[in-house]
């Protein structure tokens, strides 16, 4: 396939894309706007755009992207979780979860999770459904449930299982024809590096 005809269908398919991918993608993007910011309201746009994302993945995609529809709602459990962790105070200005890098601990927890995860879901997509992405249908959903375990505790390290899981959905989700969700995973990168380096920042003069 030439670059024209990549082009020429990828504006075609932009063109067919049906509302409930531009609302969870305009919400989804405004989640890791405000995630980048340390701003709460990252959880309930979030939440908006992780269950129509569902939606998509499960109903709107042949085979189904069966991973990463379970793993949105997954991400609509950890938001409520990480929502109400992000709004817990000590006193009035010191906030129950700031800004932390992981302990060594919670690092080997964010690991095994992915580790455990990827090979579970590997299984079961391969084991149980009609896959045809189950490798990186898996590593997308293992590295952004490890992304959103350190988020919802506010560790930077979370920014950084983002941009690998962003890599990885990229190719997944333009083999897949969701074109929009392919743009937002591309800007996803770029904003996760963003969120990284500032979190940084922000981690060292706690």
């Amino acid at each position: 396939m030439s670059f024209g005809e990549i082009y020429q269908k990828f504006i075609q398919n932009i063109r067919d894309t049906g509302w409930p991918e531009w609302v969870s993608t305009v919400t989804q993007v405004a989640s890791v706007w405000f995630a980048r910011k340390n701003n709460v309201l990252v959880y309930p746009t979030g939440i908006i755009g992780v269950l129509l994302a569902a939606y998509v993945y499960f109903f709107m995609t042949q085979p189904p992207l069966y991973a990463d529809a379970s793993l949105n709602l997954y991400y609509f459990l950890m938001s409520v979780y990480g929502w109400y962790n992000w709004v817990q105070k000590k006193d009035a200005e010191h906030y129950t979860y700031p800004i932390r890098w992981c302990t060594k601990k919670e690092l080997g927890v964010g690991i095994g999770f992915f580790i455990f995860f990827w090979i579970a879901i590997y299984f079961v997509l391969v084991k149980f459904t009609d896959s045809n992405t189950p490798i990186l249908d898996s590593l997308v959903s293992s590295s952004a449930i490890t992304a959103m375990w350190w988020m919802a505790k506010r560790k930077v390290e979370n920014w950084l299982a983002w941009i690998f899981s962003n890599i990885v959905a990229i190719p997944l989700n333009f083999y897949k024809e969701l074109m929009l969700f392919t743009l937002m995973y591309i800007l996803f990168l770029a904003m996760a590096w963003w969120g990284f380096i500032e979190w940084k920042k922000k981690a060292t003069t706690h």
